[in-house]
């Protein structure tokens, strides 16, 4: 017997045999574990959004105290013309 037929063999008489017993609370553990990663994530999300609103809100009050697209002034006087 070659080794994918000895392999397969393996599968096929794992298969065929007695199952293990699946615990009762196995799907109420699964719910409960589905249910915490939901509100993991959505917490997550939530504080993504409270994170970039939060950016926004300051890069808006920086901006319009700094006004950044104002041209800083010249520090070179213009030259004297008429004396």
């Amino acid at each position: 017997m070659s080794l994918p037929d000895r392999k397969e063999a393996e599968v096929r008489r794992l298969l065929a045999g007695p199952h293990p017993p699946v615990p009762t609370e196995l799907a109420v553990r699964a719910a409960e574990l589905g249910l915490r990663l939901l509100r993991r994530r959505r917490a997550a999300r939530r504080l993504m959004w409270l994170v970039i609103v939060a950016a926004a809100v300051v890069f808006t009050v920086w901006a319009a105290r700094v006004h950044p697209w104002v041209a800083p002034p010249s520090t070179v006087a213009p030259p004297v013309e008429g004396l």
